[in-house]
């Protein structure tokens, strides 16, 4: 896979797919950019389980917090590192030892790990580096255009609402 660029076909079939997100430096602290990334995902139907071990046995939006990944009872889809590139590799690590493996790891925007990529693919499991899925969704959805952003998706297609029903809260397009 070539981790600089992803096909909109591959990012929307991760989103598509995924359930349930552990969401690797979780912050309670609602102007942090990890608090906002979850809140968004959380409304966007996913179940977003948020690790760490700093806030562990406390709560963020309504969920436990995690002082790691192993410590989750729960099976998880993706695991969201929110972390910087140099904890990628370990993170990765510990996601490798879950029981079942995630389907996804995802390094959110800024964050690169070759290696920690490889091993993660040795293993099955999809990466993606360098990319947030709240903003993936939103350039998918067409979210993204609301806030003058180019979403690289041209079409006549209106696009669909979400499951939720929320108003202005729109499903991921099934074109690129």
């Amino acid at each position: 896979m070539d981790h600089d660029s992803y096909p909109a076909a591959f990012i929307r079939e991760i989103l598509n797919s995924v359930k349930t997100i552990a969401l690797v430096g979780a912050s309670a602290n609602d102007v942090r950019p990890s608090h906002f990334v979850m809140k968004y995902l959380i409304d966007k139907g996913y179940r977003v389980i948020p690790v760490n071990p700093g806030s562990a046995g406390g709560t963020i939006l309504g969920e436990r917090v995690y002082g790691s990944l192993l410590d989750v009872p729960d099976s998880v889809d993706m695991v969201d590192i929110f972390r910087n590139s140099d904890a990628a590799l370990e993170v990765t690590r510990e996601a490798l030892r879950m029981n079942p493996l995630p389907k996804v790891i995802w390094m959110q925007l800024g964050v690169r790990h070759d290696e920690a990529a490889a091993l993660a693919e040795a293993a099955g499991v999809k990466v993606v580096m360098n990319r947030c899925p709240k903003m993936e969704y939103g350039k998918l959805s067409g979210e993204w255009a609301w806030v003058g952003g180019n979403s690289g998706i041209l079409s006549s297609r209106r696009q669909t609402l979400h499951r939720s029903g929320k108003i202005q809260s729109l499903g991921i397009s099934q074109e690129d």
